[in-house]
């Protein structure tokens, strides 16, 4: 043991957490971690992460705050009401630690956020109040083995959950019948989401957003350091009792979000400014291929919508995920329209003159492409740079 004195510098805005004895500032400072969720729980992660000093923090959501968030959103003042969350949380978080950069982006977890971004993180930290986002995240990180820590409360109970892939047991394999219930009500018979579905309200104290976010920083952090976890395992805490206990997942071989992607070839390509074709082109040119391609649409692409009754077909061209029940209603006659799926996109379809975009593809994906050689997987690094 060197006799060295230790020497703590009162200047250095981390000399008490480097006390810690297996403490590295550095691992914080190049970490990536992206929050999904800045409700009340995703207040408390930012928090908590931009007082770790981690290097590089993306936030994303689609709500704007309202009243009713003060109560259980540090980083939320009255003067924020109106403005998005993710825009007024990371302010907050620049204004807690400038070694913190954040990026926030207004959007949906599931249709706006491409692959890349979930490829290019240490870890996602899920702060989200439903299951089909969290089933969705799970998908997503499974298939470019990212880590990833759910968080839920209500009241004041919650749970954590830690996934690490491939090998893990995941938020899919806990899945009951009632779960895939549940999700599937979110939709109507013609497969259109439900709005009224989507607006309920979670109650919740600010003491279990404190809890339960701790907990999910404090295993990033782990994670982090390259420290075990146990993964695959739900840490539930009941705050009428002050209880803690675990239980185990049991990892399903069938479960279908087991898919982990290979490699995928990068290719300037901007989901913006490109088409279809425009992929199958330059992919053809990259690997040598010949023939038919077809482009697999990770989220199903609603083309339009056509009533039976007046032989009207109205154009959407939206995710599935985005498309209300609203869209389903004929102006004409009022019936339900029925929606016109697509979940692939062939060289020969007009649509291959659509921009990746407008076929539902965000910035930054890797995309699927079935070829005469097989499937080819292909990151859209074109505007990297644009969500970066």
């Amino acid at each position: 043991m060197s006799d060295a004195p230790l020497i703590i510098d009162d200047d250095d805005r981390y000399s008490r957490l480097r006390l810690i004895a297996w403490w590295e500032q550095d691992k914080l400072a190049a970490a990536k971690v992206l929050v999904v969720g800045a409700g009340a729980l995703g207040n408390e992660v930012l928090k908590n992460v931009a007082l770790l000093g981690v290097g590089q923090v993306y936030v994303v959501d689609f709500d704007e705050i309202e009243e009713s968030n003060l109560t259980r959103s540090v980083l939320f003042r009255h003067k924020d009401c109106g403005r998005p969350k993710a825009e007024a949380a990371a302010e907050a978080v620049r204004d807690i630690n400038p070694d913190t950069k954040v990026v926030p982006m207004f959007a949906n977890i599931m249709t706006d956020v491409g692959l890349g971004l979930f490829r290019d993180v240490d870890v996602v930290i899920g702060c989200l109040d439903n299951r089909e986002a969290r089933l969705w995240v799970n998908r997503q990180c499974w298939k470019v083995n990212t880590p990833w820590i759910d968080g839920g409360i209500q009241e004041i109970n919650g749970v954590v959950k830690v996934f690490a892939p491939p090998d893990s047991a995941c938020y899919e394999c806990a899945m009951t019948e009632n779960d895939y219930r549940l999700i599937n009500l979110r939709y109507s018979c013609p497969l259109l989401r439900r709005e009224d579905m989507l607006a309920g309200k979670v109650p919740t104290a600010p003491t279990i957003s404190s809890i339960i976010a701790g907990m999910q920083v404090q295993e990033a952090l782990k994670l982090i350091h390259g420290m075990p976890v146990e993964s695959g395992v739900a840490c539930v805490f009941n705050g009428i009792t002050n209880q803690f206990y675990k239980t185990s997942f049991q990892r399903r071989d069938d479960c279908l979000s087991h898919e982990t992607y290979p490699d995928a070839i990068e290719l300037p390509l901007a989901a913006e400014t490109h088409t279809a074709n425009d992929l199958f082109a330059a992919l053809a040119a990259k690997c040598e291929i010949n023939g038919s391609m077809r482009l697999e649409l990770d989220r199903d692409l609603v083309v339009s919508t056509s009533c039976m009754a007046c032989q009207i077909e109205q154009r959407i061209m939206k995710p599935q995920q985005l498309v209300g029940g609203q869209h389903a209603i004929c102006g004409e006659c009022g019936q339900t329209a029925k929606p016109i799926l697509k979940h692939s996109i062939e060289s020969e379809s007009e649509l291959a003159r659509e921009t990746l975009a407008a076929l539902g593809v965000p910035r930054y994906d890797i995309v699927r492409v079935e070829t005469t050689a097989g499937e080819r997987l292909v990151l859209l690094n074109g505007d990297m740079a644009e969500v970066i």
